[in-house]
């Protein structure tokens, strides 16, 4: 990459999607790098389930929310839409809203399971939640990319 850039000069526009490129291509990696963690739990505790039937309900929310993250990155990369980049932040407020309940589940004084559960869920909610939080990093670069402004907050 650099030494297209050294022989090449970008300016404006094109200097702009070369970083924003490289911006993305690491959020992405990263997000694939998450997902792996939450099957790699699910296979180490197979056959039973990573995730005991209280907290089911919250991960098949925060799973719904990435994937529709996801879907949202990969539609925005074809077709770039700022306004729709930013609105990334909102599926990030909701899986925020997500992991706050998985604690409320995993902290109450009724919590019949060990430590060790709590610990793999813990685990499972943050993998969730940076997943979300790279995703709207991807939005905030694509916004650049679009306008040329810096993003510091969507929300």
């Amino acid at each position: 990459m650099a030494d297209t850039i050294a022989r090449q000069a970008p300016v404006a526009v094109d200097l702009r999607m070369v970083i924003t490129a490289l911006h993305i291509s690491a959020d992405l990696e990263r997000m694939g790098d998450l997902a792996e963690h939450v099957a790699k739990t699910a296979q180490r505790r197979h056959p039973s389930p990573a995730v005991p039937a209280e907290l089911r309900p919250v991960f098949q929310g925060m799973a719904e929310v990435a994937d529709r993250m996801a879907g949202q990155i990969a539609t925005l990369l074809a077709t770039p839409d700022a306004d729709k980049a930013a609105k990334l932040q909102r599926a990030d407020d909701e899986m925020d809203n997500l992991e706050r309940k998985l604690f409320a589940v995993m902290l109450d004084d009724d919590w019949p399971y060990g430590a060790e559960t709590a610990i793999d869920g813990a685990l499972l909610g943050r993998f969730y939640e940076r997943y979300a939080d790279h995703a709207v990093n991807v939005g905030e670069q694509l916004v650049y990319l679009i306008t040329g402004e810096l993003v510091t907050d969507l929300s």
